[in-house]
């Protein structure tokens, strides 16, 4: 396993590599794994941490305070190795802190903890995002898991149920960057029916997003759900062509609008922590089949 922390019960396994504290497999009481086997053919990540920036930046670069500072697509929590505070057999803890690395790139102390637990067929990931710093600490946060499409023991189309109906329109990327424009809602009421011709234009973004909630298969089963209680933005994607996975991605903030050079505390989507305050960003994983 290279390191790699495992946690289990009798309905649910999940494996965290300590790079990243991505989740590497989440397989059920047969051995089937319903997270995308990261196949470089088609994609290699698996459900990679966006820190402390969701999507991209104009220039691949951040403005703080006036001055520059290089910042990859996603920040660099998904390329960072984390260390483990907890590894118990259902319940693991890793953490990633900042040094001079992360500062050359965001320059703030901070604190993220990963928490992972099992509890029958669900997996809980809490994320505390904690400031470490003696000034107001900018940041976003998402998480990308990647799941099997279609999913283990799973036939016919696959569709994705939304908690709520969405009536608002949905956004696009355009250079990687939030294209300006809105395009219309493929999931108006509430259900999604999905089709690799979606993906062709990229990701949908959902950044006016009523549902907290989503859940994913074929109607009448198997089905995987996603809640996401504090978590106010929403994308989905896969590589086209047909790749085998769907990522249903909760976020808090998106990529830079095109064109934005501002600073990073007033990019939208970016929140903001109080030196010592910390927040909490939930994602349950729950297996139905």
């Amino acid at each position: 396993m290279n390191g790699n922390i495992v946690i289990a019960n009798q309905k649910l396994r999940a494996e965290i590599a300590p790079l990243g504290a991505e989740l590497v497999r989440l397989s059920d009481s047969t051995g089937a794994d319903w997270l995308h086997d990261g196949d470089p053919a088609w994609w290699s990540g698996r459900a990679p941490l966006l820190f402390p920036m969701v999507g991209r930046a104009t220039g691949d670069r951040i403005r703080v305070d006036g001055k520059l500072y290089p910042l990859p697509q996603h920040g660099f929590a998904r390329r960072s190795v984390f260390s483990a505070v907890i590894a118990e057999p259902a319940r693991a803890v890793l953490r990633l802190e900042a040094d001079n690395a992360t500062r050359a790139q965001f320059p703030f102390a901070f604190r993220l903890d990963l928490a992972f637990a099992v509890d029958a067929e669900t997996l809980n990931i809490v994320a505390t995002v904690a400031n470490a710093d003696d000034r107001p600490m900018p940041f976003a946060f998402g998480y990308h898991p990647a799941f099997r499409w279609p999913l283990p023991g799973a036939t016919g189309a696959h569709e994705l149920r939304f908690e709520k109906s969405e009536p608002a329109p949905i956004r696009r990327l355009a250079d990687g960057l939030l294209d300006p424009r809105e395009f219309p809602n493929p999931a108006v009421s509430g259900v999604l029916a999905l089709d690799a011709g979606l993906f062709e234009d990229g990701a949908l973004i959902f950044d006016q997003l009523y549902s907290r909630r989503v859940a994913f298969g074929p109607p009448g089963g198997p089905e995987l759900a996603v809640s996401f209680p504090g978590m106010p933005h929403f994308g989905l994607w896969t590589k086209p062509g047909g790749a085998p996975f769907l990522c249903l991605e909760p976020w808090q903030g998106f990529a830079a609008p095109l064109g934005f050079d501002g600073e990073f505390s007033e990019r939208p989507g970016v929140v903001a922590l109080a030196p010592g305050e910390e927040r909490r960003f939930v994602m349950d994983v729950a297996i139905r089949k």
